[in-house]
């Protein structure tokens, strides 16, 4: 049985921000069953492990035996998040989300207790609200208040244009808030603004505010930016088992050390930072910890079985062409979302020619994610990152990066 402290200390590992921590803390002392909230808009299919670092969190409030509600964002999603956006996000369609919202719920029970989990869809309220209620949750919060959110003002200073439906957005997730009646929000770092939203919207509706608790943002395989199947830096956890393997493998030896804290539940901080010092020492091969990395995740959200087919790949397909221990990094930019393979070749700088490129295709010099490559006019889509080798010496982890 846990103590209050402990469970405090628990609950507040790896986070970002807790506003308030005293809140959190009392309330815990109460007893208090709490609603923990958290929103997802199904914005793409695949839940990704950037996903996990918040699915983590809920798996801890349930286990000590709080109420946790995956919320996911149907109604939301049909606005669009503006969080850090430079320009208007294009929303998507009713059917787009419900297909997307179908596949959230089969993935996240990698993470969550079924048992334990209520799923709600903000649409069940959202819908039940007619215009004249609208324009009352509009009223509640000024422009200028808006513009101290820094992705708008951002946009504003620049002459960047802001639709007026962005404002909603954070309305609209607040007001999810006051319809459940949450305790506690979970988010990443960069919904901060919308959840303190929440916490004046429940204030205003007469409830208790919620605690905030942010937590910190994964970056994707690229190193750069937040993981996101938008920009091709994801991995999915639903993706096959020898995709993921590749992918985790792919990503550098710095951010490996990165997703040991965000991700991993084996181990401890003391032994990431153990682990951290032989492979800087040269004690250990980075290599080594990466594969480790890959096999807990893995066997997490496939299985030990499937991990270790994963690992046999990755020798036979890898290992046995030495592939370095560190590579250059390369962004492609892929105009109209495609690149043939010889100008991805000559983009990525490793071959001075698309005509170099096309003769060592013909060759059997090419190689992607270690399969050798035979077609000159294959064509790559954009929004994944790649391993290439060309010959015996030439590596480069490249991602393909539609363009902007």
């Amino acid at each position: 049985m846990h103590s209050k402290q402990d469970a405090f200390l628990s609950l507040t590992r790896g986070v970002e921000e807790v506003l308030v921590a005293d809140d959190l803390r009392s309330r815990l002392a109460s007893g208090k069953r709490l609603r923990v909230k958290a929103g997802f808009d199904p914005t793409a299919p695949d839940l990704h492990l950037g996903h996990t670092v918040l699915l983590h969190k809920m798996r801890q409030f349930q286990e000590l035996g709080h109420e946790v509600i995956f919320l996911i964002g149907d109604f939301t999603g049909m606005i669009g998040d503006p969080t850090g956006k430079s320009a208007t996000r294009k929303p998507l369609t009713r059917d787009e989300v419900i297909e997307n919202a179908r596949t959230y719920e089969q993935q996240i029970y990698k993470v969550l207790d079924p048992e334990r989990t209520l799923v709600m869809f903000n649409s069940s309220w959202m819908n039940a609200i007619n215009a004249a209620d609208m324009i009352q949750l509009a009223a509640k919060y000024t422009v200028a208040r808006m513009l101290e959110r820094d992705d708008f003002h951002k946009r504003y200073t620049t002459g960047q244009p802001i639709a007026v439906h962005e404002f909603l957005y954070p309305l609209v997730q607040g007001y999810d808030s006051v319809a459940m009646k949450a305790d506690v929000e979970l988010g990443g770092t960069d919904q901060k603004f919308n959840m303190l939203v929440g916490r004046e919207l429940q204030r205003d509706y007469g409830q208790t505010p919620q605690i905030v608790m942010t937590m910190p943002i994964l970056e994707g395989t690229d190193g750069v930016n937040k993981m996101s199947k938008s920009l091709g830096n994801y991995i999915g956890i639903a993706e096959p088992a020898k995709e993921m393997f590749g992918k985790i493998m792919s990503i550098s030896d710095e951010l490996m050390w990165r997703y040991f804290t965000l991700l991993s539940l084996d181990r401890t901080s003391a032994e990431i930072a153990s682990m951290q010092e032989r492979a800087r020492s040269g004690a250990a091969n980075p290599r080594d910890f990466k594969v480790a990395l890959a096999m807990e995740l893995i066997g997490r959200f496939h299985s030990p079985g499937e991990a270790q087919a994963a690992l046999d790949d990755f020798e036979l397909r890898f290992r046995q062409g030495a592939l370095p221990d560190e590579m250059p990094e390369k962004t492609v930019v892929c105009q109209g979302g495609h690149v043939t393979i010889s100008q991805l070749l000559k983009d990525a700088e490793l071959t001075a020619s698309t005509s170099e490129a096309r003769r060592m295709i013909q060759q059997g010099a090419v190689k992607i994610d270690g399969e050798r490559v035979s077609d000159i006019d294959l064509m790559l889509p954009a929004r994944q990152t790649l391993v290439i080798q060309v010959g015996k010496r030439r590596f480069a982890r490249v991602l393909l990066r539609a363009e902007s």
